[in-house]
């Protein structure tokens, strides 16, 4: 039977292969992430006479009850994912964990994530293609019991 155009079959291992649902997602994600947090950062320096103030910025994120509990969140949250981000790729021997870091602290945690979170989607679906088990997971064939 012929492949299917698009298929993997009968395509050289050098053959581009179509994002997945899960990355398209993430990219559009890590786009937002870039954008929109940077959009209000634009506002907050115009509104700030053209600079950015970080020890105002910081005060302003805890200026009341809701943005403090907001603040408080994203900072808690996110240190704890970035610890996972970088286990995570240590662990799948990923290529870009410098620029997920890098946009984590000059774009936007919203940014790095999903940016992560596509990556890792790739570096999952090459080990998959190239047959090598993701490390760390234990063998299908291994019995719950032991």
């Amino acid at each position: 039977m012929a492949p299917t155009p698009g298929s993997d079959q009968g395509q050289p291992a050098t053959a581009t292969r179509r994002p997945t649902a899960a990355e398209l997602v993430y990219l559009v994600l890590a786009v937002a992430g870039a954008l929109l947090p940077w959009l209000a950062n634009l506002d907050y320096i115009r509104e700030a006479g053209g600079a950015f103030d970080i020890a105002q910025f910081v005060a302003q994120a805890n200026a009341n009850p809701a943005a403090a509990s907001l603040s408080r969140d994203l900072g808690i949250g996110a240190t704890a994912v970035v610890i996972w981000i970088v286990r995570e790729a240590r662990r799948l021997q990923m290529r870009g964990l410098p620029w997920v870091l890098l946009s984590c602290v000059t774009l936007a945690f919203a940014c790095a994530a999903p940016l992560f979170l596509y990556l890792r989607e790739r570096r999952l679906a090459e080990l998959q293609r190239a047959g090598i088990p993701e490390p760390g997971v234990a063998s299908s064939n291994v019995s719950a019991t032991g």
